[in-house]
């Protein structure tokens, strides 16, 4: 049986904390930024976490 091989896209866009939660960065803060306030791009700045629903799925791609 081959390895499992993790999904290059994730290991990019995803990383796991010391607690094991899995840490992403939030979407929208690229580029037209003109139109959005100061306070939507300060919160799109900081850090999130993956959603319990997606958790299952982004571990999957992890091959964790």
């Amino acid at each position: 049986m081959p390895k499992q091989k993790t999904v290059s896209g994730a290991k990019k866009r995803f990383s796991i904390t010391g607690s094991g939660k899995i840490k992403r960065k939030h979407a929208f803060k690229s580029h037209i930024l003109t139109k959005k306030s100061k306070k939507r791009k300060r919160n799109l700045t900081y850090s999130g976490l993956v959603h319990r629903a997606d958790v299952g799925a982004v571990k999957e791609m992890l091959v964790l």
